[in-house]
């Protein structure tokens, strides 16, 4: 689908990886929602496109919230929020609330953005939904945040499993997985780690960025996972 003159809510747009995927998509002529509870940086993010972006200050696991953001009936939404206590143990020793908020923000809160988009889309005559995963979420080794890893391996399933649904009514539902990405967060949190488990080099943002579009873009893509920085290109999961 073109993205010129379409409407996208991006959530988790307040910066980094969010912020690079709302300025591309805004740059490919899309009006941009730029949804985050952060609204300082989300207001730079909307100060750095222009006229063709607008902030919604929201907390995406306050389920009221959540519906008062998808009112305006996008025709792209890229579920992008995420994160939990990086590099800090959580669960098992954390509180129940603690962790459960971090399950609420990187799973529950995508499935109900879908869940409130998808009608609108279907009745519009199709749409595209792009959910941001983690290589957190692959694999059977350790992580240091179960929670959060559970929950992107969560997303990436889910995407596979409800593409077929969504399709039959024109909406592609697709998933990018990045390794650490070249934001100032995930520069700073790799230098944190032991050299011999860096693992491989960081991907650009404009490379993730062109992922998001190429799913946005390409009608023949759906329900497909997209893997970034384990290789010298990305290549499909499935």
């Amino acid at each position: 689908m073109r993205i010129d003159g379409k409407l996208a809510v991006v959530t988790g747009a307040a910066v980094g990886i969010g912020r690079a995927i709302a300025q591309r998509l805004a740059a490919e002529g899309a009006e941009v929602v730029v949804a985050d509870v952060d609204s300082d940086g989300g207001r730079e993010t909307c100060h750095s496109i222009g006229s063709g972006a607008r902030f919604v200050r929201v907390d995406l696991r306050d389920d009221d919230a959540v519906v008062d953001l998808m009112a305006c009936q996008p025709q792209i939404l890229v579920n992008n929020a995420g994160g939990g206590p990086s590099l800090q143990p959580c669960f098992p020793e954390a509180s129940v609330e603690r962790w459960s908020a971090s399950l609420d923000l990187n799973l529950r809160a995508p499935m109900l953005t879908t869940q409130l988009a998808l009608p609108a889309m279907r009745a519009a005559g199709g749409g595209a939904i792009v959910n941001v995963g983690s290589t957190a979420g692959l694999g059977f080794g350790p992580h240091v945040s179960p929670e959060y890893s559970a929950a992107k391996a969560a997303l990436i399933r889910l995407t596979a499993t409800l593409a077929p649904l969504a399709d039959s009514h024109g909406v592609r539902v697709n998933c990018v997985v990045p390794d650490w990405v070249a934001t100032d967060r995930g520069i700073r949190e790799r230098s944190l780690l032991p050299e011999d488990e860096r693992g491989p080099e960081l991907v650009p943002l404009d490379v993730l960025t062109d992922a998001v579009v190429r799913f946005i873009d390409d009608d023949t893509l759906t329900g497909r996972v997209l893997l970034l920085g384990r290789e010298e290109r990305p290549f499909f999961l499935n």
